[in-house]
């Protein structure tokens, strides 16, 4: 059963269209990338699913089951702009949204200690949210979103202003959660980080839905049929592609075929003439690239 089932959802503010007809499902236990440019639609798709606002057409299931309030107490969210309390300890603020989402006093404490073990935070407590740097406010807030141990995480630029080490740290755990069968629908604009993560992805673009599949699926359907291959020794064949493109130093070559098998073909020839290969392999788009390709044409 998937964990989120987004059937025809449309929103408007006034003549706007926010969303507009937008159905894709998010497998349970899986990291699953909402990705689009700024004023796509993700964050009003996104307050639709946390019950922050209403959807003006289509339905949401959650589980098999209408989404309604009460399942907010299944559900994580940590948005891009931070809501912490700034004059509350780090202690008092934790402790609080622990209890709002149904975690009795002792239940709460044990998970902010073991939280606090996971991410160094020991000696934060005491410490007022609005002394501390926007990394370490990072950190409190993804440990407030998870406290409850929602079926459900969303997470929005979860990584902003930590630094490699913590953001190495905190996308570890993130990873553990979804090893442990929660359901992540993570937002960024950092393409590098939703290949590293995701396994599937929608795309949404001005309000509509222009992409979906498991990311291995759509790197197949967008590649360009690029090959490329390394030479070793000193000679290359004579290049007459116009498209053919070459490293610094002229030893590797990107050549455009049909398909593999004639890539391959046209590797055997050379070798039949003498040159050597050292490596052949086909270049797949980034998510980044294809990205970029579907935003600048949907304009």
């Amino acid at each position: 059963m998937d964990t989120l089932e987004i059937k025809n959802v449309s929103k408007s503010y006034g003549n706007f269209v926010a969303v507009d007809k937008i159905s894709f499902s998010v497998p349970k236990g899986v990291i699953f990338g909402l990705l689009g440019p700024n004023g796509a639609g993700k964050t009003s798709l996104i307050r639709i699913i946390n019950s922050i606002t209403a959807a003006d057409e289509g339905s949401i299931e959650f589980f098999g089951e209408p989404l309604i309030r009460m399942h907010q107490q299944k559900i994580g969210y940590l948005p891009e702009e931070r809501g912490l309390y700034k004059k509350m300890t780090v202690q008092d603020q934790l402790e609080y949204l622990g209890k709002l989402k149904g975690l009795s006093g002792v239940e709460t404490k044990d998970r902010i200690e073991n939280w606090y073990s996971i991410f160094g935070m020991e000696d934060w407590g005491k410490k007022k949210i609005q002394d501390l740097s926007k990394g370490m406010q990072q950190k409190v807030q993804f440990v407030s979103t998870v406290l409850h141990e929602p079926k459900l995480l969303i997470l929005d630029e979860p990584f902003s202003g930590l630094d490699p080490v913590n953001t190495n740290l905190m996308k570890n755990e993130i990873i553990r959660l979804k090893n442990s069968g929660t359901t992540i629908l993570f937002s960024t604009h950092r393409m590098e980080q939703v290949e590293e993560v995701c396994e599937k992805i929608v795309l949404i673009n001005k309000g509509a839905l222009v992409l979906e599949g498991e990311i291995d699926v759509v790197k197949q359907k967008y590649k360009d049929h690029l090959f490329q291959f390394e030479f070793g020794g000193n000679q290359i064949p004579p290049l007459e592609q116009e498209n053919c493109q070459t490293n610094g130093n002229g030893q590797n070559i990107i050549l455009q075929f049909d398909d593999i098998k004639q890539a391959n073909n046209q590797m055997q020839i050379w070798m039949a003439e003498g040159y050597v290969i050292k490596s052949f392999k086909e270049i797949l788009p980034s998510i980044n690239d294809i990205f970029i390709k579907l935003v600048t044409t949907e304009k």
